[in-house]
């Protein structure tokens, strides 16, 4: 383990963005998310969530994909290139990094979506555990340890010290790059360290959600949850907005659109939303005609569909933050205490 003073952390993200691109969470008008460091940009780590998640920096919220042009009555593609540049998230936190995840399950499984593959394999995770959670924290539902994050590299930031723990091959070698402005720690640091764990932790278990129940939510629950009554009271609030799904850390879904530049048409990939009523429209209109049948489609995904298909592993990381967004309150707590709520009725 290794420590380095929080008065000293430009020099330390000055070695990173030496030799690679460096992303970190930065305060833009009043409001944090992750950006690419610059000379003079000023990190933002006591922020506890930013705005969105940061999953786009390994999932653009849009990319072209491969242009088309025309000369002499010819077409010809030229496929965009695949990420070659080395980069680091800096600053990830659990949930999200669990949300990375959630999104390799996706991307990574046959056929390998090769644009999401470059991203990982050049990208360097650095995490730094959740010194003080928040009561719409809800990760360790899901599994989630915030105070030591799955990461190549993991930090936890303990009064006027940062700490910094190499974990994977990615991280020795990113440690081994930084050295020069890194000191190595003591056992008195590693206490520091532990006790903070522990505090963490220790709120952790205070928070109002920490006890949320899954009982009934798995991927066998498939036809109990789809057709219960419960849906119909649920959906009435919601303002089909999509933000819910464009903050969520393990939303994967897109629409593939062209775009003509006059000199040629680009074809290019977005985030899209289950939420939306034009989602997935086809010649013959949408499956979902009603936005009942979407917002349960967004839950059922997350809670059933997912698991089912991938041994268990949920699709929500209990990051909160469809918790402090969703304008009407519909968020995945609300749904998992009203169907607690009618079993328990019943």
């Amino acid at each position: 383990m290794f420590k380095i003073a929080k008065r000293n952390l430009p020099e330390l993200l000055r070695a990173i963005a030496a030799e690679q691109e460096l992303y970190l969470p930065v305060n833009i008008s009043g409001q944090t998310n992750f950006a690419v460091w610059t000379e003079g940009t000023e990190a933002d780590l006591d922020t506890l969530k930013t705005v969105k998640s940061p999953k786009d920096m390994f999932f653009p919220q849009s990319e072209t994909l491969y242009t088309v042009k025309k000369e002499n009555k010819k077409l010809s593609i030229q496929p965009e290139a695949l990420r070659e540049q080395r980069f680091v998230a800096f600053g990830m936190k659990a949930c999200d990094i669990q949300g990375i995840k959630v999104l390799d399950k996706v991307f990574l499984a046959e056929p390998i979506d090769t644009f999401y593959a470059a991203r990982r394999e050049h990208g360097t995770i650095v995490a730094l555990a959740c010194h003080e959670p928040e009561e719409t924290c809800f990760c360790k539902v899901f599994g989630v340890d915030c105070a030591e994050p799955d990461a190549d590299v993991v930090m936890w930031a303990v009064g006027e010290m940062l700490y910094w723990k190499p974990v994977t091959e990615k991280g020795k070698a990113l440690t081994e790059s930084v050295s020069g402005v890194l000191e190595a720690a003591d056992e008195a640091d590693e206490k520091a360290v532990s006790d903070e764990q522990d505090n963490i932790r220790a709120i952790v278990e205070k928070l109002p959600y920490t006890n949320l129940s899954l009982e009934g939510w798995d991927g066998n629950a498939t036809d109990a949850k789809f057709n219960s009554p419960v849906w119909e009271k649920l959906f009435k609030p919601c303002l089909a907005c999509g933000t819910c799904t464009f903050v969520c850390p393990t939303c994967q879904c897109y629409d593939i659109k062209d775009y003509d530049t006059g000199h040629g048409v680009q074809r290019y990939r977005c985030w899209d939303s289950c939420m939306y009523s034009d989602f997935t429209m086809m010649a013959h209109g949408n499956n979902r005609t009603s936005q009942m049948q979407r917002f349960r489609q967004r839950f059922m995904h997350k809670l059933v569909y997912f698991p089912a298909n991938n041994d268990g592993m949920y699709s929500c990381v209990g990051c909160g933050r469809c918790v402090d967004k969703c304008p009407s309150s519909l968020n995945i707590v609300k749904v998992i205490k009203a169907f607690e709520k009618e079993a328990v009725d019943q």
